[in-house]
């Protein structure tokens, strides 16, 4: 077929640089034809396709096969329902959605057009080192997964990315702060490798760093299905910082960070557990280490891969369905802080949406409903 059609909405700096990589054709298969955004001046950096101030407008045109949507996120699920219901295939910038409630309702509507694509911006599933954890991982080479320790806090912002745009860093413009803008990377690689959690308690502080309403700061511990437990923990108050995973499994230790480094046990953990004569033996450890070049193909591959996935079929880097499973997490830590309480998963999707429009509404948490009455969640968590 001919080139997929691509329009953007959204001409900030991720809508932007992906429309710079279509112009220059660093994406092979796709022509950029339209943009659009509310403000002009970023219009006019793009003068030689087709410039909407509406989406609605960009997608009654009849000019776009697909739409990469990069505007702020609670815009994310409206924009994308809409490009799917006048039967435009969609990529989603991250996060799919500000809420799991939200997201839901963009899967829906894939649901009634299964023809259609929809991805999800998951870029960091290029990387190399991530792709050959998840490799070994698939094979079974570590064995069962015991504990994952994550600490991302190479997330340093200062005050003046947040000043950057008005709606940056509050909840009725991002929906949250560091776990909804920088972290859904992380997230999506934890469920993608392990798994959704089962269970989240959350601890969160609401401008810790900066003089902001939202989380700059947070740890959460993990519960998993299949009995491995986890620790996460970021911030953008943070420098250096350090993005270090660190995985404990049946077959010794995996740590990801510049290289992967794999301590390998032999026998087994479990088997020395059951078998070692002596009171203090450890298992025989091998120190195997793999290097990788570059990060992967990063945003262009995914767009690329997308791309393909509407000109010819095939699998997607991120398909939309496991892009919930991110804004999930984030919703989990999020709430259990909020709320003070260790939460189940799946979470009950009428509550938390509730709580984001109140934070939406008065930049803070709602009143407990010991204190309110108004809001009962005594007995709604873990149920739809």
């Amino acid at each position: 077929m001919a080139d997929v059609r691509l329009g953007i909405v959204g001409l900030g700096g991720m809508g932007a640089q992906h429309a710079r990589a279509l112009v220059d054709g660093a994406i092979a298969g796709a022509t950029l034809v339209a943009v659009c955004d509310s403000d002009p001046s970023r219009l006019e950096a793009f003068p030689l396709v087709a410039r909407f101030a509406s989406c609605d407008d960009l997608l009654a045109s009849g000019q776009v096969d697909a739409l990469v949507v990069a505007t702020p996120h609670y815009d994310h699920v409206p924009l994308g329902v809409a490009a799917l219901e006048a039967g435009v295939h969609v990529l989603v910038e991250k996060p799919l959605a500000v809420h799991v409630a939200d997201g839901q309702q963009l899967l829906d509507a894939h649901d009634r057009r299964p023809d259609l694509v929809l991805g999800f911006m998951a870029n960091q599933r290029t990387d190399p080192r991530y792709r050959f954890l998840k490799q070994l991982l698939d094979q079974g080479e570590l064995g069962a997964v015991h504990r994952i320790s994550w600490t991302i806090t190479d997330w340093f912002r200062p005050d003046a990315y947040y000043a950057s745009s008005s709606w940056r860093a509050t909840w009725a413009g991002e929906g949250g702060g560091v776990l909804i803008n920088q972290c859904p990377h992380q997230l999506d690689l934890l469920c993608w490798l392990f798994g959704t959690p089962s269970r989240v308690r959350g601890f969160c502080q609401l401008g810790k760093w900066h003089d902001l309403e939202v989380e700059d700061a947070c740890t959460a511990y993990l519960e998993f299905p299949g009995g491995a437990t986890g620790v996460f923990v970021t911030t953008t108050g943070e420098a250096p910082g350090v993005n270090r995973l660190e995985v404990a499994t049946d077959r010794g230790r995996v740590v990801v960070e510049e290289d992967v480094r794999w301590t390998r046990t032999t026998p087994s953990v479990t088997e020395q557990l059951r078998t070692a004569p002596g009171a203090f033996d450890l298992p025989a450890l091998e120190e195997l280490t793999y290097s990788f070049e570059g990060w992967g193909g990063q945003h262009h591959e995914v767009l690329a891969n997308f791309v393909a996935a509407v000109a010819h079929g095939g699998a997607l880097i991120g398909p939309g369905v496991e892009g919930l499973a991110a804004v999930e997490c984030a919703n989990a830590i999020l709430m259990s802080s909020l709320w003070d309480r260790t939460l189940d998963l799946p979470l009950d999707r009428q509550a938390v949406a509730e709580e984001f429009r109140h934070l939406a509404a008065s930049g803070r948490p709602a009143p407990t409903s010991q204190q309110t009455g108004i809001l009962d969640l005594s007995d709604s968590f873990g149920h739809h």
